[in-house]
């Protein structure tokens, strides 16, 4: 038996091995685990009496596709699932119709119905790649939030002030800015709490812009007569640029659903600095061993090769490990200049055609516009030689065309 210590208490005694053991897996990489202590509690009460704690992840589907980015915290629900704990993976289906303000300087515009099922549908299939899907409750919260009514909104609001909610800090700066802030915003944050009192959560995980809304449902579950839950907070993940987190709309983001080849060269484009937190927050390796790792590359072993082992990992979790073997060698052909060995084929008429009409009609580029764009650059090739003049013209025959470093196409042009 150890003790452990936690922050601003006393040592809590005794802690079996697997409780302490429990403990680091659940603090690997995270923000915040708020109360320590609290959570210690609750594992050891799990341990006395074999029933699981209860380990809550929302998410609103905002969107049709995950990307990797949103991993993390499905990352730690699957280590908590492995040690045995019931994860609910709560698809946000009313709180969407609200729209979560979190983070914003306006109001975020709710979606509608139809775009909220569509997304829905595509969401915790993608999750499932990450999560245990035979071990995984899923729920929507409209289950409760549409039974609910008026009358029992009234209540709920009740439960908690205004005052307390504009020390939410997006309220209060848009407060002291003169911006609006629309009253059902404030439901919003509530109704993320009550989903904590409707599946009696013991854990709730969220990206640190959440830290509001998790404590909303600690307040409201003792509000409600509930042993409050415990939060989680994982740090929201860098993407490929490495300085803002991951975004579709910052374009430096892995899709889940992208190809192998794709997923595997972007890994391999983020820095040498970026990939060990890549490692900590995304990979399934043991710290210890990424601590070895580590210290091999600092003693002079190329970086190169450990992004190889994250970027394979991450490709095996969304693909398989022949798909990331074959990517490997794939990035390898295209790193020497090589062609890879599957290319898409396009058939096109009407030679002799421009090169900038080709790039067009092949989809390798969006428009002509664009595509002198890329000749300018110097990022086309056919048959291996670097296009200059945006006025060339292809004879009928068939050519092998690249754009940068992982778009191919063999035309036959006739």
């Amino acid at each position: 038996m150890n003790q452990v210590v936690t922050p601003n208490s006393s040592p809590i005694t005794p802690v079996s091995d697997a409780v302490k053991e429990a403990l680091a897996i659940t603090l690997r990489g995270v923000e915040e685990l708020i109360p320590q202590e609290d959570w210690v509690k609750k594992l050891q009460k799990s341990e006395t009496s074999g029933i699981p704690l209860r380990i809550k992840l929302g998410m609103d589907p905002t969107a049709p596709d995950i990307h990797v980015g949103h991993t993390v915290v499905l990352n730690k629900m699957r280590q908590l699932q492995d040690l045995g704990h019931t994860v609910i993976f709560l698809i946000g289906d009313f709180t969407t119709l609200i729209g979560d303000p979190s983070g914003r300087n306006t109001t975020r515009p709710p979606l509608s119905k139809e775009q909220i099922e569509a997304n829905a549908q595509t969401y915790y299939k993608q999750a499932a790649m990450v999560l245990d899907e035979s071990k995984t409750e899923i729920r929507y919260n409209s289950e409760w939030g549409d039974t609910l009514g008026s009358r029992g909104m009234i209540q709920l609001a009740g439960k908690y002030t205004v005052a307390r909610m504009m020390e939410r800090d997006d309220f209060s700066k848009r407060y002291a800015g003169g911006q609006a802030i629309s009253v059902h915003e404030f439901l919003y944050p509530l109704m993320q709490g009550y989903d904590s009192v409707a599946l009696k959560s013991d854990l709730e995980l969220g990206g640190t812009d959440q830290k509001f809304n998790l404590l909303v449902g600690r307040h409201l579950q003792a509000e409600y007569g509930q042993e409050p839950q415990c939060i989680l907070t994982m740090p929201l993940l860098e993407g490929l640029d490495g300085v803002d987190k991951m975004s579709k709309s910052k374009n430096n983001y892995i899709g889940i659903t992208e190809d192998a080849n794709t997923m595997f060269a972007k890994v391999l484009s983020i820095s040498d600095v970026l990939m060990w937190r890549w490692f900590t927050l995304l990979s399934f390796k043991s710290m210890a061993d990424i601590e070895a790792l580590k210290a091999e590359v600092a003693a002079g072993r190329n970086p190169k090769d450990a992004k190889v082992m994250l970027a394979k990992e991450i490709t095996t979790r969304f693909h398989n490990a022949a798909a990331a073997d074959a990517a490997e060698q794939d990035f390898i052909n295209r790193s020497k200049g090589g062609v890879p060995d599957e290319i898409d084929e396009v058939s096109l008429s009407g030679a002799p055609l421009g090169i900038t009409q080709l790039l067009k009609q092949a989809g390798l580029a969006s428009s002509s516009s664009e595509a002198g764009r890329l000749v300018d650059g110097g990022g086309v090739r056919v048959d291996s030689s670097v296009v200059s003049d945006k006025g060339l013209k292809l004879e009928a025959g068939t050519y092998v065309v690249q754009v940068g470093k992982r778009k191919f196409a063999r035309v036959n042009l006739a």
